[in-house]
């Protein structure tokens, strides 16, 4: 996996610290380490589950998560001092550093206290506003996904490979995964309705390993609205890596506004915002 710089090791940080001082890879397998190691006890536990909400669409927190990510923000604090953070869980930190860190310790968390394991650590780190790594870590499968725009990766149980998404010209194609309309804001789940009833395949559920499969060339289609930063950064440079494309609704970059489409194929996706954008 190449550096965020292009040049195998980590670009140069002005400041404190100089990230060509570090193996990325081996820090970034670290940080998948101790949050693996943070959470894991927790998984399929008797754990107690916050609702932060406040009285909306529920919207869990466990102290797995905060757990996860404070192991992974005092990790970068002490290797990269002058780097920012951005997380889930706690405040942010240095947003106008050149590099920012984009961390959610458990994405998924609605699987994770179901004791489903349709859930990982999402770690991302983005240049100057850009994101340009990312990781999927699934602690109990052990499985790891990671990209950086140019090339993206597996390893796990199954070995260590190259990610390659699969062609798909169309929807009557397609095998699409959104994690639930019910999601949804009635506006856009109709939107999300139409392209639905064209597709070959729907399924639900998922979060973040829609997109790592989709990366891996087992699904063609990830519809999504609701999402924050540390929900689709992370995973951006997978998809990109392995070949796919990710923009809003309205084939944009800016992924702020949440709502996103990811495909393995041009031809699938430009036919998908056709859809989106018809009403």
């Amino acid at each position: 996996m190449r550096a965020p710089d292009g040049t195998g090791r980590q670009g140069q940080q002005q400041g404190q610290d100089q990230m060509g001082a570090v193996d990325f890879e081996s820090f970034v397998d670290e940080l998948a380490t101790v949050s693996g190691q943070a959470i894991l006890p927790f998984f399929r536990t008797a754990l107690g589950v916050e609702d932060k909400s406040r009285g909306a669409v529920f919207d869990p927190v466990t102290a797995a998560d905060r757990a996860a990510e404070q192991a992974m923000r005092s990790l970068i604090r002490r290797t990269f001092p002058s780097h920012g953070v951005r997380g889930e869980e706690f405040p942010d930190e240095g947003l106008d550093a050149d590099y920012v860190w984009v961390l959610d310790p458990i994405d998924g968390t609605k699987s994770f206290i179901s004791g489903m394991p349709a859930w990982g650590t999402l770690i991302g780190l983005c240049r100057q506003g850009e994101p340009v790594f990312g990781m999927m870590h699934q602690p109990f499968i052990r499985e790891r996904f990671t990209g950086d725009g140019a090339q993206a990766r597996y390893r796990g149980p199954a070995g260590d490979r190259r990610l390659t998404v699969r062609p798909c010209a169309s929807l009557g194609e397609a095998v699409m995964m959104t994690t639930s309309p019910l999601l949804m804001e009635e506006g856009n789940r109709a939107l999300y309705t139409e392209v639905e009833k064209r597709v070959r395949l729907p399924r639900y559920g998922g979060d973040c390993y829609a997109y790592c499969m989709l990366a891996a060339g087992h699904v063609d289609l990830v519809i999504e609205t609701n999402l924050n930063d540390f929900d689709i950064l992370p995973l951006t440079p997978i998809v990109q890596g392995a070949g796919g494309i990710v923009t809003n609704w309205e084939g944009g970059s800016d992924l702020s506004g949440g709502r996103v489409v990811a495909s393995g194929d041009r031809r699938l996706h430009e036919e998908t915002l056709s859809v989106l954008n018809r009403g």
